[in-house]
């Protein structure tokens, strides 16, 4: 591994344009409707998915550890704030409005710093 590569802490990332890498998908790939449409996508994670599961969470305050987060998860905080801490004790905290990435493998802490709810997509690779 480079030391240009993120490690621990560095590789939760917030969700949002700042964050993705830009896809433009091709307007050939369906009908377009309305004369002025345009998107883009900013991609956090991809890959071949062996496994999928999503739905609404809500927990109260508590730490859990994980050696190796099981899946490639995606969360979307609706109330409430939460942390994520790795071994080497940096952490980032999300509230709501807020949406992260947390990698499969990612070793370290989930913290639920209040009563919080979220809305994920998890998926294995």
């Amino acid at each position: 591994m480079s030391g240009t590569e993120p490690t621990g802490i560095d590789l939760v990332r917030a969700v949002g344009p700042e964050t993705g890498e830009r896809f433009v998908p091709p307007l050939s790939d369906y009908e377009v409707l309305s004369p002025r449409w345009a998107e883009e996508e900013f991609r956090v994670f991809g890959g071949a998915a062996t496994s999928f599961t999503g739905g609404y969470w809500r927990g109260e305050p508590g730490t859990v550890r994980f050696e190796s987060w099981p899946y490639d998860e995606i969360c979307v905080i609706l109330k409430g704030r939460v942390a994520v801490r790795d071994t080497a004790g940096r952490s980032k905290e999300f509230g709501p409005g807020e949406s992260f990435h947390i990698p499969q493998g990612f070793q370290g802490d989930w913290i639920t710093v209040e009563p919080s709810e979220k809305v994920f997509i998890a998926v294995s690779r």
